[in-house]
């Protein structure tokens, strides 16, 4: 089974600008993929080619096998992409405007209902199917982006800052419809918001001035910077005490309070966050009320902010 992405070389030049130059990079089929970078790195421009919106200046690109520059119109059946700005329609109703998007998809008017129910399903859209979209929130005008991009069921999403502009509440709810659509496709998600990335995406890219510049998963990235991550435990008792027994396990070493009050201590442990079972199992044994467990809070922020320092200028 091939990639659903392989990229080799890939340069796009405004003028004599490179927005990317030579990205190699691949992902495979039923992968979340976190795309970082800051503003002007390259994402967009990035998944503009992919999506077959921008052609590239140079470089090969397959999305399922096919290259982009041969057969655009085939990949262009095979992927949902929803850019920054969501295009929509705001003199439709939602209902006739996703009917609209499966029918442009090639999705035979004889399925296109059906299409539509699922799309609007998977992305709380039911509720405002008959609405126009003018009239909609910010948050649901996201959704029916979202519902968009997946209603003709591609093999690969492409979704540029999903959760920009939403609350708290909305930005939830667009991660549990996010963690709904794993496994039916491979999605490639664009964000600023860290944490979403961090708790949605099974590996990162990182992108800047251009450039890739690492690729892996959290724990790996984490490696290479010189630390194995972190995880944080709340415990009622002596943090001493806890932090000692903490660090009997295995793989876990130099333990933090990062505040103690009312006999309640949180703690940072350096350690891989896979390690959280034993720690857990360990405190209870030891006789630590084990109040909560969890990875470092500010584990990717750090990691992202050492690799963008890193990066050539």
């Amino acid at each position: 089974m091939p990639p659903m992405i392989e990229v080799k070389g890939l340069t796009k030049y405004y003028g004599e600008h490179a927005a990317i130059h030579d990205l190699n990079f691949a992902i495979d089929q039923g992968e979340v993929i976190g795309f970082l970078g800051l503003n002007g790195a390259g994402k967009t421009t990035t998944l503009k080619v992919l999506g077959c919106v921008l052609l590239p200046t140079a470089g090969q690109v397959t999305v399922d096998g096919i290259d982009i520059a041969r057969d655009p119109h085939e990949i262009r059946r095979r992927i949902g992409f929803l850019p920054d700005t969501p295009p929509l329609y705001s003199d439709m109703t939602v209902g006739r405007y996703l009917t609209f998007a499966a029918e442009l998809r090639g999705v035979p008017g004889t399925e296109a209902g059906k299409a539509v129910a699922e799309a609007e399903e998977k992305t709380a859209t039911r509720e405002v199917h008959g609405e126009l979209i003018s009239s909609l929130s910010h948050g649901y005008r996201q959704r029916v982006g979202v519902a968009q991009a997946l209603v003709h069921k591609p093999k690969l999403l492409i979704l540029d800052e999903p959760t920009s502009g939403l609350d708290p509440v909305q930005i939830v709810e667009m991660r549990q419809t996010i963690h709904l659509l794993k496994g039916d496709h491979t999605i490639l998600l664009s964000s600023h918001i860290l944490s979403e990335i961090s708790q949605t995406c099974d590996r990162l890219l990182v992108i800047q001035h251009g450039e890739i510049v690492a690729q892996g998963s959290e724990q790996d990235l984490a490696s290479r910077l010189g630390g194995g991550g972190t995880i944080e435990v709340e415990v009622a008792g002596p943090s001493a005490r806890a932090i000692e027994i903490a660090r009997a396990v295995a793989g876990i070493g130099a333990g933090t309070v990062l505040r103690e009050s009312d006999g309640v201590a949180l703690i940072s442990l350096q350690g891989n966050p896979d390690l959280r079972p034993q720690v857990a199992r360990a405190l209870v044994q030891g006789g630590i009320d084990l109040l909560r467990i969890d990875r470092g809070a500010a584990r990717l922020e750090s990691i992202f902010l050492k690799l963008t320092a890193e990066a050539p200028q």
